[in-house]
């Protein structure tokens, strides 16, 4: 899916996938945060994604009003969740917002699991 952004020079078009790389990097830089998470449908598993496939643990929806971003993390155990999805969830909303230049209606952060060492 393209994103388009039209200014006054002309229309600046998007990937999803580099909005969701973004998002995905944003999310791993933030304190507490293992990795990105998938759901295998199948068997209901969760897996811990590579840095090559963090997309996988991205959803995004563009609409009028910005963009709805899904983030599914693995957390690292002992950490306060609520106070490490609050800080992943403002990072993510300014590096998107400052790297690709579309509003950010909301992010909703799904824990899908926590690593014990």
């Amino acid at each position: 899916m393209l994103i388009k952004i039209k200014n006054d020079t002309g229309i600046i078009s998007i990937d999803s996938e580099v909005i969701a790389r973004t998002a995905g990097v944003a999310a791993m830089e933030c304190y507490g945060i293992v990795g990105m998470a998938a759901r295998n449908v199948r068997d209901g598993l969760i897996h811990l994604l590579k840095m090559e496939s963090l997309t996988k643990g991205v959803r995004l929806q563009a609409e009028e009003d910005g963009l709805s971003i899904d983030l599914h993390v693995i957390t690292e155990y002992g950490v306060n969740i609520s106070a490490v999805a609050s800080m992943l969830i403002s990072g993510v909303k300014y590096k998107i917002e400052e790297s690709v230049g579309l509003p950010v209606r909301e992010v909703n952060v799904f824990v899908e699991g926590i690593r014990v060492d």
